[in-house]
């Protein structure tokens, strides 16, 4: 992988992950680095969501795409907190 490849996926990591978190109310004592590397995660599953329902690759903006890795990072952004939360506890 080139490093233009890696600085891209921390770019669309870090936004995925950031609107992810911005859905999901409440605060999230999780780092950064663990939202970019949901938001990565997410970003490349919903992708291959969206290729798998048909709607990956459409003209324009990739809206359906976009809303596909935003929930997935939400709900991934929901259980680092949760699992955070209770590791900060002990």
């Amino acid at each position: 992988m080139a490093v233009s490849g890696i600085i891209s996926a921390l770019i669309v990591g870090l936004i995925i992950g950031a609107l992810g978190r911005l859905v999901v109310p409440g605060k999230q004592k999780i780092p950064v680095w663990l939202t970019i590397l949901i938001g990565i995660a997410a970003a490349m599953l919903g992708t291959l969501v969206a290729n798998a329902l048909g709607v990956g690759d459409t003209n324009g903006i990739d809206w359906i795409e976009l809303i596909i890795q935003v929930a997935l990072a939400a709900v991934g952004v929901s259980i680092a907190a949760g699992a955070w939360s209770r590791k900060s506890v002990h």
